[in-house]
């Protein structure tokens, strides 16, 4: 079963049994989310990635530069470890990551999730990769995925138990749109997918041709 397939089928089972107003919300969302076309302006393949410097799950410092001047880089961006689509996501990447590895890529994931609950998503997940705190979404606004819930989300995610100002531990409410880039060595963005509709995932093996394409590159 493919990774959409598993988000499609979790996606219905859930709408079977969440409040109907619940699924207005989201769907509404989502809805504006698209309309506005802030996917549309987010960074794509052919732009210059943003340089970061973030903290892992234990608080060590981890430089793209660094990451980059190994390899090709791929950067998930992850809403946090109360998303079950994102979990999902974060499976399906842990499953194709030693492929990822062998066509000599290095693979993390960036949260505004506070490093507490990205050991959690790393040891729930098993994930061989790290996931990185974003504190306040900067370095997501800085590739135009950040965005700002509206206050009928708040309440509805708050009702499931989805405090996001203690998920991340500042108050702005804000997350990134789901988004998958590879970076090449020289910092140039070789593939983007971004999404305002957070159940909708690309498969991982979308990345092998560029990641292919990129080793191959830099070994002639």
């Amino acid at each position: 079963m493919s990774l959409q397939d598993k988000l499609d089928a979790f996606k219905a089972d859930f709408e079977k049994k969440a409040p109907p107003e619940a699924i207005a919300v989201f769907h509404k969302s989502t809805d504006e989310l698209i309309a506005g076309r802030q996917a549309e302006r987010a960074l794509k393949a052919g732009d210059h990635a943003p340089a970061f410097v973030l903290p892992d799950a234990d608080g060590g410092k981890v430089s793209s530069k660094d990451l980059l001047a190994k390899g090709a880089l791929v950067v998930t961006f992850y809403r946090g470890a109360w998303c079950p689509y994102c979990n999902m996501d974060l499976q399906a990447l842990e499953s194709a990551a030693a492929d990822i590895r062998a066509l000599g890529s290095t693979l993390v994931a960036i949260s505004p999730q506070t490093p507490a609950n990205s050991r959690k998503s790393q040891r729930d997940n098993h994930l061989s990769f790290p996931i990185l705190s974003d504190h306040g979404g900067e370095v997501a606004a800085s590739f135009g995925l950040r965005w700002r819930l509206q206050d009928d989300l708040k309440k509805i995610m708050s009702s499931f138990g989805v405090d996001l100002a203690a998920f991340n531990g500042e108050p702005s409410w804000t997350l990134p749109m789901p988004a998958r880039y590879v970076i090449a060595q020289d910092g140039t963005i070789a593939y983007a997918e971004v999404n305002p509709d957070y159940t909708r995932r690309p498969d991982p093996s979308e990345l092998t041709p560029t990641l292919r394409r990129l080793r191959e590159a830099a070994a002639a």
